[in-house]
């Protein structure tokens, strides 16, 4: 573990056959576990984070992952229009484990976006917007790599309860690794709780889902967690999980075996 990094409460060590080891009787942990091992193992330098630093999942990602490879690259969209709060929380972050993230922006400046697209995007057209500050820059981000790790979890939404620990992104032509997939949210909390693990101050605050400000709310009691989200908008995703309408076919990178593997 890098310099900075918390003590650790459990401990992950390769076995003779390079699988993990762990001193944890959860199997919440040790199924994360083992599916980041395999990522980090398959694919090596070209693997990456991604991190929104709005809810647990990725800083759960963060504890764990650090202790298998403490080299991982982690990355976050830095839009522009992220609140203070979570500015701060990365800063905060980033300290706690001796880290340095990647900040990932769009081509274009807020101005420049207001110049060809008009005044507040995000006001008329949440799905352009998202698409230029999010989207677009994360695929050419990814390019770099063959992989990436996020924090999904199938408990979040209705949406999302068809994620899978390995599948394809046909939209950034690499692969999609999802540890956490079968997690529940009071698996994210107890984990949290056991290993200190910060969270963004927003969450405290009634914000259950934390994007940019001028499209994130405080949810009222008995809300959907989403609905903080684009008020106003048929919309609960930003695009970056939602496959294109004619996706290409997975490439030599992701084989059928890895398809299948921990899904």
């Amino acid at each position: 573990m890098r310099s900075g990094s918390p003590r650790c409460a459990f401990a992950i060590v390769p076995n003779r056959r390079g699988a993990p080891i762990l001193n944890t009787p959860s199997p919440a942990i040790e199924s994360a576990a083992h599916t980041l091992h395999w990522a980090l193992r398959t694919y090596r330098e070209r693997i990456v984070l991604a991190v929104s630093f709005g809810g647990l999942g990725g800083l759960v990602l963060i504890d764990i992952a650090l202790r298998i490879d403490p080299r991982l690259p982690i990355y976050y969209l830095d839009t522009g229009l992220l609140f203070p709060e979570t500015y701060a929380f990365i800063r905060n972050t980033e300290r706690r484990y001796g880290i340095s993230v990647i900040a990932v922006r769009p081509e274009l400046s807020l101005a420049q976006q207001a110049q060809r697209h008009g005044d507040e995007l995000w006001k008329r057209d949440p799905d352009a917007c998202c698409d230029l500050r999010k989207v677009r820059p994360q695929r050419a981000f990814l390019k770099d790599y063959d992989a990436w790790i996020t924090g999904l979890h199938r408990a979040t939404l209705a949406s999302r309860q068809a994620v899978q620990r390995i599948a394809w992104d046909a939209g950034s032509n690499v692969v999609k690794v999802s540890p956490l997939a079968a997690w529940s949210d009071a698996d994210l909390v107890a984990y949290a709780s056991e290993h200190d693990i910060p969270h963004n101050p927003l969450l405290d605050a009634g914000y259950a889902s934390i994007g940019c400000v001028p499209c994130t709310r405080a949810v009222r009691p008995g809300e959907d967690p989403r609905a903080g989200r684009w008020a106003g908008f048929a919309k609960t995703e930003c695009g970056l999980h939602q496959s294109p309408r004619n996706p290409g076919r997975p490439s030599s990178r992701l084989s059928e075996r890895d398809q299948n593997r921990e899904n």
